[in-house]
């Protein structure tokens, strides 16, 4: 169980705060219009800004994953006033849609790229993500973005794999949710374009050339015929 406290600040952008927390768990995260710009790594006592390099970075102010820190034990204090009072309320769960998976950049032999799988609709959060490659499962490498709130109250989740595209390899993401009665697993299959060969190209071009010339030579001696006439 989780409790989310969700801070929206809306004009020109969409300026967002989230605090949450379970008995186990916790989550605080900031984002504007759709992206986040900055979470609490609780498991390894640090804020991360997950922002791509080649944005101009910033910084929030100082001290900010300290005061997330604090926030999670109020958080909790208000997790278990929530469950006393709400202790024979049955939970509400909403199961997420068949993931959708697609590379970030367009496909090259060898040429590292990056796997993602998108899963969103569901509620409460969060959603287990796996992943494997030709029926082998992946350990090492996945990552997952924190549960970011859709305008509905459901949730969406980004899960990363980076891989070594090689022709033929099959790819897997498999979703897990209380709302599902059997996980969710969407395929991909690396496809890479096939290179057209230089010498079909040449011949190609060479031929038409000669064709060329052979139609203008027959028209040349067709005229001086006429002209013998």
């Amino acid at each position: 169980i989780i409790v989310v406290l969700l801070f929206v600040f809306s004009g020109q952008h969409n300026n967002m705060r989230i605090v949450g927390c379970s008995e186990v768990d916790g989550e605080e995260m900031y984002g504007l219009d759709g992206e986040e710009l900055w979470y609490a790594d609780f498991a390894n006592n640090k804020g991360v800004y997950p922002q791509p390099p080649f944005i101009d970075p910033f910084i929030y102010k100082k001290g900010i994953y300290e005061q997330a820190v604090q926030n999670q034990q109020v958080c909790k204090t208000n997790l278990g006033i929530a469950l006393k009072g709400n202790k024979d309320v049955p939970l509400e769960f909403d199961p997420p849609s068949s993931p959708i998976m697609y590379p970030k950049d367009e496909v090259e032999d060898q040429q590292q790229n990056t796997l993602i799988c998108y899963v969103t609709g569901f509620y409460p959060a969060p959603v287990n993500v796996s992943w494997t490659k030709n029926e082998q499962k992946v350990t090492v490498g996945p990552t997952i973005n924190t549960p970011y709130p859709n305008k509905d109250g459901s949730f969406t989740q980004v899960s990363r794999l980076d891989f070594i595209p090689r022709q033929g390899d099959i790819y897997s993401c498999t979703v897990e949710h209380p709302a599902l009665t059997e996980p969710l697993t969407q395929l991909w299959e690396v496809e890479l374009k096939q290179q057209v060969g230089v010498g079909p190209a040449v011949f190609c071009g060479l031929g038409l050339t000669i064709g060329l010339l052979g139609v203008a030579a027959g028209t040349f001696f067709l005229i001086k015929g006429n002209e013998c006439r």
